[in-house]
């Protein structure tokens, strides 16, 4: 059977929209707080009989998940997990009827495995590439591992409270990790600011449908699971043996579980499947507690506060709207909200493994405090049945599995949780941009590698990651998704022209700028195919590093002040060379091996301060410096090391930026009347560096290139 997914309800305005998927605000108020709506009375009534066919998983709920039949689902075999009798528990508070929905028991060790499931699901039938997230732990872990399986680069915000082991876990999946030295809060609003600059898709977390939608499931699971206290429920008629709850009890911090499976028990009591809506137990830490604050004084709002707690995962200062729901649940249905301190979940935490044998995180033992808190204060009554959702297991990631270069790091101003300075978040985000900017450089030797990545790191925070073979440099470009790729072509086994031809057929990569540095020598066609898909071609022991630098930063859109340009020429001196052209000045680039040569006819073209000069020593030179800018005219010799100039002009007439720029032949060859009358139809002239009077080249390039 098809979906029931009927509409798009605004949970702020009320209003309703036709059913979409990838709706991601309200059409008349613009909220994004929205959910799905279904068509329940259209449920066949042997729905429960159909479940109990269906594999065991949170997908057997087809008919009230808003997706198609076709959807191409990323599942790592999340949902149904155990719903367990807490005997010991009970033994020691004297209340039976306690239940523990054990969500440590997902792939990645907590609930948030239903919310990457689905989200990352429509994420890549929406053809998403890159997704941005702010976490406090879990949630990233979870979107981590679901976005490697499915392909798509996931950029994570998370607090520096973190614990270091969640955040090589989520190195280890691929994630690239924006570490803030500020509260979760500000790691949201520079997440949102960073997405929207880089028009990266920012996941909605419980505004959007998918985040609700996998949440619910864990109630309908419930119902499932939980055995009838006397006989099966019959409103509506259609009982089928599920079984409500009288209360279910969270940790929260934005408060997406709760709010999801509240939506799920609705639906299912509005099908007529249970009997009532539970009773939600929403229960925060004392030191990040605006909702149970908020809730005991009766507000309508809660008020952001400062996080000052031990259990990171749950520090979320600012709340909003999602208190604002919770709270009318608990006023409709007869919930409440409190909050216990850190030691009575680290205590409680102890006392679980003891009693149960559940190994847990602190912010799963949180629930199990509020539990207790609730059952000290007499608000749940003897006889009711009680389910626990433990989510999130003892940390499990390999400590030294990956090292910290794989963090960015942001300082952020202490400031109140429900306010960032603008100044403060533009000043961040600036430095953020340089930061996320990544550079693979892949080269067989480690000297090469680090003198680039030395040279760029004086000037720019570029996260420069090194590789030494073609395999490890593939696999970390596909892993990272660099900015900009550094290649060597001369490399043991797999070259680089084996590794450029994978880089530009892979779909995930083929965008990717290429710029090459190798003291490989090239044969025509191979330069022909390097100006084709690379941005340059750089020969080693002929460029200065600073140039390098300067090209590099200006390919991934950035400037460098650097000092002037320098090059070592072979007398040992000093040169100035690779200025910019002046725009009020006809550019010559003169392409000669000789040095001084070069250097006499630079001498002789800048005298009048008529013409701005470029020297390059190599073709790979000369071509480097076209990319920076198309000269005016050309000064061609025809020996150079790498390509003969023949060649080059050849190469220079095939390329549209160049095929109408004026060439010069000056060369010290023997140019016999072959290869003259050959020269004759791609070049202006040609001249003997033997029997050549300077001052009637010149006069002739001023005739080439007139005021």
């Amino acid at each position: 059977m098809q979906t029931l997914f009927a509409s798009v309800r605004c949970l702020e305005c009320g209003s309703h929209m036709p059913a979409d998927l990838f709706a991601s605000c309200c059409q008349a108020c613009g909220s994004s707080w929205i959910e799905a709506r279904y068509d329940l009375a259209a449920l066949p009534a042997d729905w429960a009989g159909l479940l109990a066919r269906r594999p065991t998983n949170l997908w057997r709920y087809w008919e009230l998940l808003p997706f198609p039949q076709d959807l191409a689902i990323v599942s790592m075999g999340e949902g149904w997990t155990p719903l367990t009798r807490a005997e010991g528990l009970e033994r020691e508070s004297g209340h039976a009827g306690i239940w523990v929905k054990d969500e440590r028991q997902q792939p990645t060790g907590s609930f948030k495995d239903r919310q990457a499931a689905l989200a990352v699901s429509v994420l890549k039938a929406q053809g998403i590439t890159e997704l941005v997230l702010a976490s406090t732990g879990n949630a990233a872990a979870a979107y981590a591992a679901y976005c490697a399986r499915a392909g798509i680069k996931l950029w994570v915000f998370l607090t520096s409270s973190v614990p270091a082991e969640k955040m090589r876990e989520l190195a280890l999946y691929g994630a690239e990790m924006v570490k803030i030295a500020g509260t979760y809060d500000q790691a949201k609003d520079i997440a949102a600011d960073f997405a929207a600059r880089r028009g990266i898709y920012l996941d909605g977390g419980a505004k959007s449908i998918t985040g609700k939608e996998s949440m619910k499931t864990i109630a309908f699971e419930i119902a499932e699971q939980l055995p009838p206290l006397t006989s099966p429920p019959q409103a509506g008629g259609q009982g089928g043996g599920w079984q409500a709850p009288d209360w279910y009890i969270q940790a929260v911090s934005g408060g997406i579980g709760p709010i999801g499976v509240l939506k799920g028990f609705t639906e299912l009591y509005e099908a007529g499947l249970i009997d009532r809506v539970p009773k939600l137990g929403i229960v925060q830490v004392e030191g990040c507690a605006p909702m149970s604050r908020a809730w005991e004084k009766g507000q309508d709002k809660a008020e952001p506060v400062q996080p000052d707690t031990l259990v990171t995962v749950l520090a979320t200062g600012k709340p909003g709207f999602a208190y604002e729901l919770l709270k009318r649940a608990c006023d409709r249905y007869g919930g409440a909200m409190v909050a216990v301190g850190d030691g009575d979940a680290f205590r409680a935490m102890r006392r679980v493994a003891r009693l149960e044998g559940f190994s847990m995180e602190p912010a799963a033992s949180v629930a199990f405090a509020g539990l207790e808190k609730l059952l000290a204060q007499g608000r749940i009554q003897p006889g009711e049945q009680v389910v626990v959702n433990c989510s999130g297991h003892t940390f499990s990631a390999e400590k030294h599995a990956l090292e910290d270069r794989y963090f960015f790091h942001l300082e952020m101003a202490a400031t109140s949780a429900s306010q960032l300075p603008a100044e403060g978040l533009a000043m961040a985000l600036e430095q953020l941009d340089e930061q996320v900017t990544t550079i693979v450089v892949i080269d067989d030797s480690p000297h090469d590698t680090r003198l680039i990545r030395r040279f760029l790191e004086n000037y720019k925070q570029y996260r420069v990651l090194e590789a030494h073979t073609a395999l490890e440099g593939l696999e970390l470009v596909r892993q990272r998704r660099p900015d900009l790729v550094v290649l060597d072509l001369a490399m043991p086994g797999r070259d680089g022209f084996s590794v450029l031809a994978e880089l530009k057929t892979d779909e995930r990569t083929r965008q990717i700028p290429v710029v090459v540095v190798s003291g490989k020598s090239l044969e025509p066609d191979e330069w022909q195919y390097l100006h084709r898909y690379t941005n340059s071609v750089w020969q080693k022991g002929r460029f200065n590093a600073s140039e390098l630098v300067r090209h590099l930063a200006q390919t991934l859109g950035d400037e460098i002040a650097l000092p002037p340009v320098q090059r070592r020429n072979r007398d040992g001196q000093h040169d100035d060379v690779w200025q910019p052209a002046q725009a009020n000045r006809p550019h010559i680039l003169v392409v000669d091996d000789h040095v001084t040569d070069a250097r006499l006819l630079h001498r002789l073209f800048e005298a009048n301060h008529r013409f701005e000069v470029t020297e390059a020593y190599s073709a790979a030179e000369a071509l480097a410096a076209i990319e920076q800018a198309v000269p005016d005219l050309i000064i061609l010799d025809l020996t150079l090391p790498d390509i003969t100039g023949e060649q080059l002009l050849g190469l220079l007439r095939q390329r549209e930026e160049t095929r109408a720029v004026p060439v010069v032949v000056v060369s010290a060859r023997d140019i016999d009347s072959t290869l003259r009358a050959q020269l004759a139809t791609q070049a202006e002239s040609v001249w003997s560096k033997a029997t050549m009077d300077r001052s009637s080249l010149l006069a002739h390039i001023e005739t080439i290139l007139p005021e």
